[in-house]
């Protein structure tokens, strides 16, 4: 199966995101779009197994299989975590609609660490610029600070909430460089240290709820297999095995 197939056929969520989704786009702005699909479990029996994620088949399209979307979002990946609270939805179906009612699960007070390993990242390539050509690239300054105050309100609220809001002008006027670089730096340390504070009250959770979003993987798996499997004699071994019987037993 073609990996275009599996996002047209088998996409089980669709949304958009970027600076659409984070309340900041202008004229000219990009639209992102990012999606999970579920692989029909018949292709995991193959000696190829089919992608964990898909780049395409449209301009700035990606997606991700389903359990490689899960594996990250239980690891507090930011990009996946903000993906699931984006409040432009295109697309979900039951198993879509499942997979959002599950966002409370992924959350913990690991995002704390996967955040600010990020931000740090960011913020050493802006001070990289800084010093190369006197002044960072203003539109990362802008997402940088963007980040960081998303992490700080999902620890000190438990709720993560991507839209900007009320804070859209005052990050559009850092991104047209019209705020002094030591400003936005200031803004950037204060932000990280309040950062810091909160995740030591956080409401959140020590640990995301494996167990939970597992049993959904593992439901949502076998649906898909026994739709597959056709009502032939040796398709009834298979459909116990399936559904948890194991081969030889009654």
């Amino acid at each position: 199966m073609h990996p275009e197939t599996l996002v047209r056929d088998h996409t089980i969520y669709a949304c958009v995101m970027g600076s659409r989704a984070f309340g900041l786009a202008t004229e000219g702005s990009d639209t992102d779009r990012r999606g999970v699909f579920l692989a029909p479990t018949p292709l995991f029996w193959r000696f190829e197994k089919p992608p964990t994620h898909v780049e395409g088949p449209a301009e700035e399209q990606f997606g991700w299989e389903l359990e490689r979307f899960c594996e990250l979002a239980l690891r507090a990946n930011p990009n996946i975590l903000e993906c699931l609270h984006s409040p432009l939805v295109e697309y979900a179906d039951d198993t879509g609609r499942e997979l959002l009612a599950l966002r409370e699960a992924f959350l913990s007070r690991r995002v704390h660490g996967t955040f600010t390993r990020y931000a740090h990242g960011q913020r050493r390539k802006l001070d990289a610029d800084v010093r190369t050509h006197g002044a960072p690239r203003w539109k990362h300054a802008m997402h940088l600070l963007r980040l960081l105050m998303s992490a700080h309100d999902l620890l000190r609220t438990g709720t993560l909430t991507i839209d900007v809001g009320d804070r859209r002008e005052s990050l559009l006027a850092v991104k047209r460089g019209e705020v002094p670089w030591p400003e936005v730096e200031s803004r950037m340390t204060r932000l990280a240290e309040e950062g810091e504070e909160a995740a030591r009250r956080s409401p959140l959770p020590e640990e995301p709820d494996r167990r939970r979003v597992e049993d959904f993987l593992v439901r949502t798996r076998r649906a898909s297999a026994l739709r597959a499997v056709q009502p032939v004699p040796y398709d009834e071994v298979v459909q116990g095995v399936v559904r948890g019987g194991g081969v030889g037993q009654g």
